[in-house]
């Protein structure tokens, strides 16, 4: 619930308290100065406090008079209070919000194997985008009340208002049962903050971790991040890339960002057939039989093999980085998988 609705509430809260005292002291009054019953003194104060002007109960003393007075003064205003802001809620759409964001937490107390995402800015927006398209689940983790309003507005993005430096907002986030946090702070020491906690409550985590100083990239790594991305390096890098050699950069950026017809997957070999076992790329026959092509291994021990030939051997602690359109993706899955 974003603060507004958060001061809606607690005003509604303060207004019901200070009636409830009005109401006591009015009962006790009535009681104390005219000598009335217990059910007499509630029936007063009621009219009182509503003002719908019914008879006493019977002619008021002096003093009972000027208690009634100041009664209905201090009543009236804190009765027009509670009014004022409990319309305020209903029309804000408050209680809606408040059994929205009650579903939305229990649906991330459900998540498993999720993506938590830290910061919704132009970094968090586009990894949101990204991942929404490749249908990855994840929950976006944000402190302005603003940028708030504008997930609830405009996505069905899962989400949490707080602060992502805190045990607690990653505890909601259920970071325990998550693969994988990305955390887009704008500020360096924030995202400290952040992969330190995350990594301390699930150390088998993948983080990766905007940076914006170099000398952050360290700091980082050691603090527990598997990747650092410095938007600003790369974006240089890209721009000088577009100069020097652009249908490069354009064809790769088709492949990775914007391809349809064709996609470079990450494929792993951990499920393959038992039949591949140690079998080399000629053997696997991979290109006949589906139409991509592998283009890249990455091994057990993190090394990286690029434009593999065909002798080179497969193990299934392996990863294949393979090229292919959707259907040749299918055919490869259903051969390597199911065999």
């Amino acid at each position: 619930m974003d603060r507004s609705h958060s001061k809606s509430i607690r005003n509604i809260y303060i207004a019901s308290v200070l009636l409830f005292i009005i109401f006591i002291t009015g009962v006790l009054g009535f009681i104390l100065i005219e000598g009335y019953s217990p059910v007499d003194a509630f029936f007063m104060t009621v009219i009182s406090i509503t003002t719908v002007g019914f008879e006493i109960v019977q002619p008021l003393s002096t003093t009972g008079k000027l208690f009634t007075a100041f009664l209905i003064i201090f009543s009236f205003g804190i009765l027009g209070y509670f009014v004022t802001n409990l319309t305020k809620l209903f029309f804000e759409g408050v209680f809606r919000n408040y059994f929205n964001e009650n579903k939305v937490k229990k649906s991330i107390q459900n998540l498993n194997d999720h993506v938590v995402i830290c910061g919704y800015g132009r970094n968090g927006k586009q990894v949101a985008s990204e991942l929404s398209a490749a249908e990855n689940c994840f929950v976006i983790i944000e402190k302005i009340p603003q940028i708030i309003d504008k997930i609830r507005s405009d996505t069905n993005y899962l989400y949490i208002e707080g602060d992502a430096t805190t045990d607690d907002v990653l505890k909601i986030a259920n970071i325990k049962m998550a693969k994988a946090l990305i955390t887009t702070l704008p500020n360096d020491v924030d995202n400290l903050y952040v992969v330190l906690t995350a990594k301390e409550m699930n150390p088998a985590l993948t983080i990766i971790s905007r940076a914006s100083d170099d000398n952050s990239d360290a700091k980082l790594r050691r603090a527990g991040a598997t990747k650092v991305i410095m938007p600003d390096k790369i974006g240089g890098q890209r721009m000088a890339k577009l100069v020097t050699q652009p249908d490069v950069v354009e064809f790769l950026e088709f492949i990775m960002l914007q391809g349809k017809d064709v996609s470079l997957e990450e494929v792993a070999c951990n499920r393959m057939n038992v039949k591949f076992k140690d079998k080399s790329i000629k053997e696997f026959n991979i290109r006949n039989l589906s139409g991509a092509n592998i283009v890249g291994i990455k091994r057990r021990s993190g090394a990286f093999i690029f434009n593999p030939t065909p002798e080179e051997k497969i193990s299934s602690d392996d990863k294949l980085f393979v090229l292919g359109t959707p259907e040749q993706m299918k055919l490869l899955y259903d051969v390597l998988y199911e065999g």
